[in-house]
């Protein structure tokens, strides 16, 4: 790493926030044993259940805690991050990250180290950098947010179309005839127009990716105030779907079936719930208006991450 670290203010201590999954691994406790070795006062909080982060990033925060770490997958972090959109700008704590989690996909865009000791380094000593935050229907998300077919079954799929949405093209096929898949039909507004489109997947990111290193969103950087909309529209034979493929193969350019545009904001209005996933946390919208809140949050992170869309010569 090329930057150099200052540690962090010393008018207030550090949380590590650590999904309960991972409390009881040695090379956790022993990363943790040496920062504090390092002169940090970190103190460890653990989750036992859904919403446990979003309280703790609350009460961290309230009581005056400089930063925050979420010690997690993305659905962690998205927790952490939910909670800290609850309070006033100037109350959130700067947020670090040490990737725990099986993907760890806003951590691998970030180019965080996934070595635990290296990572609460960098969470704790990192110069802070303000970065967008999502909104979509009073949920957040900082990596990345997908509607559609692929919402639904991202567990159980895994790379373009696993890669998308996996698992084989003429599997997939045969899987969306068996289910009688039929398309999410709605209305997307955008500034300059709207349009009435069959949906097959939607995704908006702050992040770029997103499925354990799909690049889902290129151009994507967590500070300038622009959404990546892709928007991949239904398809009805296999020629078609090994179409949709290439094109996402040649991302961010767009086709027939797949188009990549960044906006401010963007608004839905469906027939029915459509499924979303946010960061990993799912949800269901039948109509949503999805934006970012430029410089919402303080992150730690290198800054020469490839996210930001410049870099300090400070560091």
């Amino acid at each position: 790493m090329n930057e150099t670290l200052q540690p962090a203010a010393s008018n207030g201590d550090a949380w590590l926030i650590l999904n309960g999954k991972s409390a009881q691994l040695p090379e956790i406790r022993e990363a943790v044993e040496r920062i504090r070795e390092e002169g940090h006062p970190l103190a460890v909080r653990v989750t036992w259940e859904a919403g446990d982060g979003v309280r703790l990033a609350r009460e961290a925060s309230e009581a005056g805690i400089k930063r925050i770490i979420a010690g997690g997958g993305d659905g962690t972090v998205n927790e952490v991050v939910g909670g800290l959109m609850q309070l006033t700008q100037d109350m959130r704590s700067t947020l670090g990250i040490l990737p725990l989690g099986s993907a760890n996909d806003f951590a691998r865009g970030l180019e965080l180290p996934l070595d635990p000791f290296e990572a609460l380094r960098v969470a704790l000593e990192a110069r802070p950098h303000d970065v967008d935050v999502g909104s979509l229907g009073g949920d957040y998300f900082i990596n990345l947010a997908s509607g559609g077919f692929g919402a639904q079954i991202t567990n159980s799929t895994p790379a373009p179309l696993k890669r998308l949405l996996g698992g084989g093209a003429y599997s997939l096929m045969g899987m969306l005839k068996a289910w009688n898949y039929q398309p999410y039909r709605g209305r997307l507004r955008l500034p300059g127009g709207e349009r009435n489109i069959p949906l097959f997947l939607l995704a908006l990111g702050n992040g770029s990716q997103a499925g354990g290193g799909q690049q889902l969103a290129p151009l994507a950087k967590v500070d300038d105030g622009l959404l990546e909309l892709l928007i991949v529209r239904h398809f009805t034979s296999l020629r078609e779907m090994k179409q949709l493929i290439d094109e996402l193969e040649n991302l961010p350019q767009s086709g027939e079936f797949v188009e990549y545009l960044q906006v401010p904001w963007v608004e839905f209005e469906g027939e029915d719930a459509l499924p979303l996933n946010l960061d990993g946390e799912p949800c269901f919208h039948e109509r949503f208006r999805a934006e970012l809140l430029p410089g919402a949050l303080s992150l730690a992170a290198p800054s020469s991450s490839a996210l930001y869309s410049h870099q300090s010569d400070e560091d």
